[in-house]
């Protein structure tokens, strides 16, 4: 530790070296509330009165060019920021114009990312740079972060990164080794594997989603970062401190190397000892520090109409069996647990979760489950008192109409959860590392559509905790509590973030007097050091990981009391108890984390805007809520936009360099055939390049697919295309008017996925069934669906491959016709029987022979019939029911069929029953049988004229 007075002195150095960086020289030094600017010489009695005048003019004229927005900027289009957000985009440009990178830090759900792609929008249309801007992410969020920018901001030109090496070789040469991009977004791993070519340019803006990632400098990504050469810097994260202070260094020596160069001078200065020892004037003096370049704002700060999340610690006891399992693994680990002196971390880590795994479910363990056979039943719920609970929860909660998140750390937790809910009837949906990107998205697609009938969402805590909205819910239960109790906010967040209208509640399933609960204690206690120096309860603890001591009094904590089966055991108390009861002890926990943190300075904020030293307070009066109750009124004028002054010395330098005129290149549509944009505006575009041809002297040049042509002909063609470029004129006034109305009538928010998607769903569906495509795509809502197909089936003879398309769609259209054509035959056949699963009779065709009996074919279609045929799920259904009934308990054949199998079996009897009622086989084979009834008849007349 270092002495008092050699804290202070490190102190006042790093402190004058931030605001040195921050105010050119100049300290700010807030008293009541005025801003006294004092030069760190103090010329102000050295400077003459003129020169004093001078400076001023030059300061006000600097502070002239910074923008402020009063409200949501133009180039937002897909809606318009909250006021808190629009403070969030002037606080990043201030940091701009001063040259500062930052921390945005607010809460999840806030909308950093609407806030940073604002930004980079003010640095294309106020600023004029037109990038490169990188974005790095993780790969989960790329596609949300994607879809983002089209939707507010698509006049970024936006390129990703992804793919495999092959397609990421054509990206890099077709669009970011030309610069055809201003946005370029990656992840982190790519990122690594790419270095040599991003190496290569000098990034206007690095911004890292995310940005705790970078918190361990020693890793590669840390250090393939700092490599990257870039004018700006931004760091994006929700929890800006997860385990130590040092982690806090590493940020701050990415985002200012040269102020934030010293690690263990911090790391001394910043220890966790002083933070959490009540040294107030280290607090303060890191806040100070931190203060300009740092935003963190929570959703009870800004966001009044989000009700705040309601949680509760339910303790539960240990079932028979998992005591039993619970005291084994204590007794085999018994010389671990009784040692004295030193501790072997990875051993007691091994003991721990072990434990962990047992306080969860005793099944997780090899041969704990009785079998083979295995099979579904009450045993699954009574083996585990946190199942016992969580099954009284749910029934609770469905008769609510609630809608549930399960969040546990184990996926094979989850694996026994849906055998849960698979015997209880409950539908769901599952995400978990393993889940590929296209069920991932589909899942949560499935569960906040409207009208959902899925009850419940599992999900393991790292891989749902990110880039997932699921407000939809408004139940969010922790089976178990994650190491890192930020994993477990971020969980939360999920449901508790903007567009939830109901209170969220959580449930924390904690096992009394076990590992687990000494570890949710600790948890607790990590977030006391973030609320001292980021914010309230969005912080950890020092320590990076629990030490072998920690590890040790865990697995000690209450073992005699298991050891000897005075522990508590499962409750028959109704759920309605059990939750009045957890309500009680979770208010006496936090009434005793409280006085813990009751002389902490708790309500520091980072958002100044809101805070005392408001620009709109004044001797104590805050005039941003105060009426003007005079009856004059001046209404400020609109501001206009005025050329930036890194534009006016860019073209001055320009102009030097070249003589003759200059015209700059024209903005030109890149026209997609599948955007359906209007024929004259290929003329017009056309016309106006060839003019910037002209002006620039530059040659015409013959188009690579003329490549097989003759010299002669490529000659006469290079003639015609000179010809054009010699005559051209610039477009007229009335000219260029019609090309931006022009472009306005194209599909230019239409992307290729979204066209690719439109044509699947086309043929699945059916080209009228507009709702039912706008939700295959997703992106898309059924008026614009509406508009689009309208031009489509007029012009899409226009597109590249418009025939073949057209064809597949029409194929697809007859097959659904199919369909519906054989469940009425079905229907009517169905019709004429009585007790139809008894009288019910299939007419197979003779000579082939048969796998299935008729008393299958008969069940699986007529529970085809029952599920309205086609439909999602229904399968499923199926396959559900056969498992469920009484009548094929013993028919091992049927049983053993997977859902593809019964669709097939299916869709065979669907075309039988089709034969049987109208004496053909199908639509294909008519016409087939008529080509050739047709072929024979056109020959047997040509050989009687012969």
């Amino acid at each position: 530790m270092l002495p008092d007075n050699s804290i202070s002195e490190k102190l006042i150095e790093i402190e004058k070296k931030v605001q040195t960086k921050i105010f050119g020289g100049q300290c700010i030094d807030k008293i009541n509330g005025i801003n006294n600017i004092i030069s760190d010489d103090d010329h102000r009695h050295i400077l003459k009165e003129e020169e004093e005048d001078k400076k001023l003019l030059e300061e006000a004229e600097k502070f002239d060019n910074v923008f402020c927005f009063q409200s949501s900027p133009d180039y937002i289009t897909g809606g318009i920021l909250r006021d808190y957000q629009i403070r969030g985009l002037n606080w990043l440009i201030s940091l701009e114009e001063n040259n500062i990178n930052g921390i945005l830090a607010d809460e999840m759900g806030l909308g950093k990312t609407l806030q940073t792609i604002s930004l980079l929008g003010y640095m294309k249309h106020f600023k004029g740079y037109n990038g490169p801007f990188l974005i790095i992410l993780p790969k989960s969020t790329i596609a949300n972060w994607e879809n983002e920018f089209y939707k507010w901001c698509p006049s970024l030109k936006t390129v990703v990164l992804k793919g495999t090496a092959e397609e990421r070789n054509i990206i890099i040469k077709d669009y970011i080794l030309t610069s055809k991009f201003e946005v370029l977004l990656t992840n982190y791993e790519l990122i690594m594997k790419n270095m040599n070519i991003l190496q290569k340019f000098t990034w206007r803006y690095i911004v890292i989603d995310e940005g705790h990632r970078i918190k361990n400098d020693k890793s590669k990504l840390s250090e393939c970062v700092r490599k990257l050469k870039s004018t700006n810097r931004l760091l994006i994260t929700g929890t800006p401190l997860q385990n130590d202070l040092h982690e806090l260094w590493s940020l701050l020596n990415f985002l200012m190397p040269e102020h934030f160069s010293d690690s263990e001078a911090f790391d001394s200065l910043f220890s966790t000892e002083n933070c959490l020892s009540n040294n107030e004037e280290i607090v303060l003096k890191l806040h100070k520090i931190l203060k300009p370049f740092l935003l963190r704002r929570i959703k009870s700060d800004v966001e009044t109409t989000l009700l705040p999340k309601k949680e509760l610690k339910v303790y539960v006891g240990l079932s028979e069996m998992q005591r039993k399992y619970y005291q084994n693994i204590l007794t085999k680990n018994l010389e671990v647990i009784t040692a004295q002196g030193k501790k072997e971390k990875s051993r007691l880590m091994n003991i721990i979760m072990h434990l962990r795994k047992c306080c969860n479910h005793p099944y997780l363990f090899d041969g704990a489950e009785p079998g083979p056979p295995f099979f579904t039943g009450p045993h699954l719920i009574y083996n585990s008192g946190k199942m016992v609970l969580l099954d009284k929860l749910l029934s609770k909660l469905k008769e609510q109409g609630s809608r549930v998140l399960i969040f546990s750390q184990m996926a094979r937790m989850l694996d026994i959860l849906s055998d849960y809910c698979w015997m209880k009837k409950y539908d769901y949906c599952r995400l978990d590392g393993q889940t590929s990107y296209e069920d991932r998205e589909k899942n949560i697609r499935s569960f906040n559509e409207p009208g959902s009938e899925k009850f419940i969402f599992l999900l393991t805590t790292r891989a749902g905790g990110l880039g997932i909205n699921l407000t939809t819910a408004d139940v969010v239960i922790l089976y178990d509590s994650d190491w890192n109790p930020q994993m477990d906010l971020q969980a939360m967040d999920r449901a508790h973030r903007i567009g939830q209208t109901k209170q969220v509640k959580v449930f924390r399933l904690v096992t009394q007097n076990s590992v687990e609960e000494r570890i949710q204690k600790a948890s607790e206690k990590k977030l006391i050091l973030d609320s001292i120096v980021i914010q309230q309860g969005r912080g950890s603890h020092s320590k990076k990981g629990l030490s072998g001591d920690d590890m040790l009094n865990a697995i000690r904590y209450d073992c005699n009391r298991i050891m000897t089966g005075d522990a508590d055991s499962i409750t028959d108390e109704d759920i309605d108890t059990i939750l009045n009861k957890a309500e009680k002890e979770t208010n006496d926990f936090n009434e005793e984390l409280k006085k813990v943190k009751e002389n902490s300075l708790r309500y520091f904020s980072m958002d100044t805007t809101s805070s005392s030293d408001n620009l709109y307070n004044f001797e104590g009066t805050d005039f941003s809520s105060k009426k003007n109750t005079d009856e004059f009124f001046f209404e400020m004028p609109k501001r206009e936009r005025k050329n930036n002054i890194y534009a006016s010395i860019k073209n001055t330098i320009k102009k030097e360099k070249e003589n003759k005129f200059e015209i700059s290149m024209p903005k030109q549509v890149q026209l997609k055939d599948y955007q359906f944009y209007p024929s004259q505006l290929i003329d017009i575009q056309e016309r106006e390049m060839n003019y910037y041809k002209q002006v620039k002297g530059i040659p015409a040049e013959v188009p690579c697919k003329n490549d097989n042509k003759s010299k002669k002909e490529i000659a006469k063609i290079r003639k015609e295309l000179q010809k054009k470029i010699d005559n051209a004129l610039p477009l007229t006034i009335e000219e260029q008017a019609l090309k931006k109305e022009l472009i306005k009538q194209g599909f230019s928010n239409w992307g290729k996925k979204e066209f690719n998607n439109f044509v699947k769903a086309c043929e699945k569906y059916g080209r009228d069934e507009y709702e039912a495509i706008a939700s295959e795509i997703g992106t898309k809502t059924c008026e614009e669906v509406v508009e689009y197909s309208k031009v489509f089936f007029l012009r899409y003879k226009e597109l590249q491959e418009g025939n073949k398309i057209m064809e597949q769609i029409e194929k697809g259209e007859r097959a659904i016709e199919r369909r519906i054509k054989n469940l009425k035959a079905l229907e009517l056949r169905v019709s004429k029987c009585k007790s139809p699963y008894y009288q019910f009779r299939i007419n197979y065709l003779s000579g082939k022979s048969r796998t299935w009996n008729e008393d299958q074919d008969r069940f699986i279609l007529l529970k085809f019939l029952e599920y309205g045929g086609e439909g999602e799920d229904v399968y499923n259904k199926i396959y559900r029911d056969i498992a469920d009934s009484n009548d094929f308990i013993f028919d091992y054949f049927l049983l053993s069929k997977s859902t593809t199998e019964i669709q097939k079996r299916i869709h065979s009897l669907l075309r039988l029953i089709d034969i049987d009622m109208n004496g053909k086989k199908n639509d294909d084979n008519d016409s087939s049988n008529s080509k050739e009834k047709r072929s024979r008849k056109r020959k047997l007349s040509e050989s009687t004229v012969d």
